[in-house]
């Protein structure tokens, strides 16, 4: 029987479903507990989280019998991958599990800030009918959703804001810009600055790498139209944030909504703090019931799998 760590909330009918078959301690607090994760990891064979566990190589060298690392979303840069292979760990993120969760998101939270109406509940309850101020906001129809970054999640997304009436225009360099996928999805590939200075809604969908640290900075925030929406559900550190705030403050950017921080949790007194237009959300983007069950449902069966392998190895 094979000893798993549950570091992070997972589904629980999944964790039922890996305890019939192996000896599971799955308990959430051990995010915010390192030294009992330590002790916790020293006869693991296998190790599933979410994105808030560092798992670095001095965790990987205080489990000495870890074969497998789960990731419970998609992003592995809270994982030191190089030191899992290095000892031959497995690491299985569920990739493509939460991507209609994310683009839902990205939908949802691009119209709710184009209309800008539903956040009078509390004056229209108390009396007051602020009709005239909220008779500007806009509709998704018609407007342009620019996409940085073309892989699932971001596919998905332009498919929706396409059945929507939307016109969607993307950058990828891993994707040839002559490629079929460009003209099946309906989907305009162009320069990075060309999507940026182009789209109404601007919606990030890239990995945190050097390359893209701090992408949407002061310079790259102005090349967007003054009343733009940003979206990002990718990573935090993607986006400036200390330029974001400004913008938003100066009117230079329309509204933005962030899922995702340099430091989580955001800390209190960011610069993003009572900024205009603004929605924050606690890493949640990928984050539903549905989501909740596929991803921990994948996350289960692969890593059932390669215990069982191992063992028949």
């Amino acid at each position: 029987m094979a000893r798993i760590v549950v570091s992070e909330f997972m589904d629980a009918p999944a964790v039922e479903r890996l305890r019939r078959r192996h000896d599971v301690l799955a308990d959430a607090t051990l995010v915010d507990r390192r030294d009992a994760l330590v002790a916790a990891v020293a006869d693991a064979d296998a190790l599933i989280v979410r994105n808030r566990t560092h798992v670095d190589a001095a965790l990987v060298a205080a489990a000495p019998k870890l074969v497998v690392v789960g990731r419970l979303g998609v992003g592995l840069d809270n994982i030191d991958v190089a030191a899992c292979g290095k000892r031959g760990i497995g690491v299985v993120p569920a990739t493509g599990a939460n991507a209609l969760a994310v683009a839902e998101y990205v939908i949802g939270t691009a119209m709710l800030l184009l209309r800008g109406a539903y956040r009078a509940s509390a004056d229209v309850a108390e009396g007051r009918w602020p009709r005239a101020a909220l008779s500007g906001g806009r509709e998704i129809h018609g407007k342009t959703l620019g996409l940085v970054g073309f892989g699932g999640i971001g596919r998905l997304t332009a498919g929706m804001a396409r059945a929507l009436g939307m016109r969607v225009i993307a950058h990828d360099p891993a994707i040839d810009p002559n490629a079929p996928l460009w003209r099946e999805s309906e989907v305009e590939p162009l320069a990075l600055d060309e999507v940026f200075a182009t789209a109404d809604v601007v919606s990030l969908h890239v990995p945190l790498v050097e390359s893209t640290r701090n992408l949407v900075d002061a310079r790259r925030l102005a090349q967007m139209k003054p009343d733009a929406v940003l979206v990002n559900t990718a990573r935090g550190g993607i986006v400036d944030e200390a330029a974001l705030a400004a913008a938003l403050r100066t009117r230079r950017l329309g509204a933005a909504a962030i899922d995702v921080f340099a430091d989580e949790p955001l800390p209190a007194g960011s610069a993003l703090a009572d900024a205009p237009n603004l929605v924050l959300t606690p890493h949640i983007a990928g984050v539903t019931a549905e989501s909740n069950a596929r991803v921990s449902t994948m996350i289960a069966e692969r890593v059932d799998g390669i215990l069982a392998a191992r063992r028949g190895a």
